[in-house]
């Protein structure tokens, strides 16, 4: 056993009926690498069934492992594990040096939270804290070599789990909560060390003309500079000087750091491994581009001019906006297309709806078109293209987004109460 080996043990959660089991969006993350690596849906559904019903016992977590006792509906009682990847020496020193360098990354992770930019910090650190696709191996005293509904059940109630604590997926990466902190604490107070004066002069550099002509017998050339942490800040423009007519200091200020952060993102993207393998993003619409820059405005005067500018209201670029921070692109859609889904996607809608609640549990809907609301209520679910189900909520007479999207209809709905 190693000197830092630790283990929580969860008492078993009361069942969830009626409710969705992740209501974070690292609670849903980790729910959608099991639903999208699973090689059979309907030990996915069975699990989700058990997870609801209260099947699975107290949930034991520690370094790679999760393990719980799951009993099927006739009582039979199963072992099972779920496996996940330890963080290497060297994946957890990246991720700890980011999270010192952000003092928010700690401050955020002591609320239980997990924002996205951490994550996204991490990774770009080289340490991947959220399962990806295929990750998250099952073990199971029932035989079964792929996902059974035993290990489902397992990771639908550590969503819950991950919910109320984001360190439990620290732990389960290889560390606890305790060494986090305590790690953390050591390296904040390390003072940095000053440049030699032998690092200073070899940054000197040499004339570029003598250079060219001696270039066969000169040294390599050195490796390219890291990618800086975060994107640097724009100059002042508070001067003395007044601004010429129409120009306004404020809004160029901002669109100058926008700038930044865009240019610092598409470099951290470009210098991912496997990067040459991505799809290519396509080119967002002027309104799109709009929104994106709105979702990080502060000012009001900034918001109204790209309202102004789109040609649409202010309350119509603000629940853009919303949804644009729900998820990008994809949530936009969701919030301007209302089509007609065709035969096999409505089936496939039909029986997503049918197998998320009990029975007795399921609300009463009312159709039209993609979109589903729920009678006597003020909510409504919205299926996009790609299969995945939006929650909305009615404010002041308008559909509104309420949350992310989610591949289970009963989690989707379940998020506009945490939303509220």
């Amino acid at each position: 056993m190693r000197e830092h080996d630790t283990e929580r043990t969860f008492a078993a959660l009361p069942p969830a009926r009626g409710r969705g089991f992740a209501a974070t969006w690292w609670g849903q993350a980790w729910l959608k690498a099991l639903e999208d690596a699973a090689l059979d849906s309907e030990q996915v559904k069975t699990g989700r069934r058990l997870a609801r019903a209260g099947a699975v016992g107290s949930v034991s977590v520690r370094p790679g492992r999760i393990t719980a006792v799951v009993q099927d509906r006739d009582h039979t009682a199963h072992r099972a594990d779920v496996l996940l990847q330890e963080l290497s020496a060297e994946q957890w020193d990246r991720f700890l040096d980011m999270a010192v360098e952000r003092a928010g990354h700690i401050a955020a992770l002591l609320d239980r939270e997990m924002p996205p930019h951490l994550v996204e910090d991490a990774a770009d650190a080289g340490a991947e804290l959220l399962p990806g696709l295929g990750d998250l191996e099952p073990e199971c005293e029932c035989g079964a070599w792929d996902h059974c509904g035993h290990t489902a059940a397992l990771c639908y109630q550590m969503a819950r789990l991950l919910d109320q604590d984001p360190f439990v997926l620290l732990l389960m990466r290889g560390r606890s909560e305790r060494e986090v902190l305590d790690d953390l604490q050591v390296r904040s107070v390390t003072p940095s060390k000053e440049p030699t004066n032998s690092q200073e002069a070899s940054q000197e550099g040499v004339d570029a003309a003598e250079a060219y002509a001696t270039g066969s017998i000169l040294p390599p050339l050195p490796s390219a500079p890291e990618l800086p942490a975060q994107p640097g800040s724009p100059p002042s423009l508070d001067t003395e000087t007044p601004p010429a007519p129409g120009v306004d200091p404020a809004a160029l200020t901002f669109l100058a750091s926008r700038a930044a952060a865009e240019a610092h993102r598409l470099l951290s993207a470009a210098l991912a491994p496997g990067h040459e393998t991505d799809a290519v993003e396509e080119e967002l619409t002027l309104f799109q581009d709009a929104v994106r820059v709105a979702a990080d405005a502060s000012e009001a005067a900034i918001a109204a001019r790209l309202a102004e500018g789109t040609g649409r209201g202010r309350e119509e670029l603000e629940i853009a906006v919303r949804a644009w921070r729900y998820g990008g692109t994809a949530a936009l859609s969701v919030l301007e297309d209302e089509w007609v889904p065709e035969a096999e996607s409505l089936a496939r809608a039909r029986a997503a709806l049918e197998s998320a609640w009990d029975d007795g549990d399921r609300p009463r809907l009312r159709t039209a078109h993609n979109r589903w609301t729920v009678i006597g209520a003020s909510t409504q679910l919205r299926l996009s293209r790609d299969g995945r189900w939006w929650p909305y909520r009615k404010e002041h007479g308008r559909w509104v987004p309420a949350g992310p999207a989610a591949h289970d209809p009963a989690t989707a709905l379940a998020s506009v109460d945490g939303e509220a």
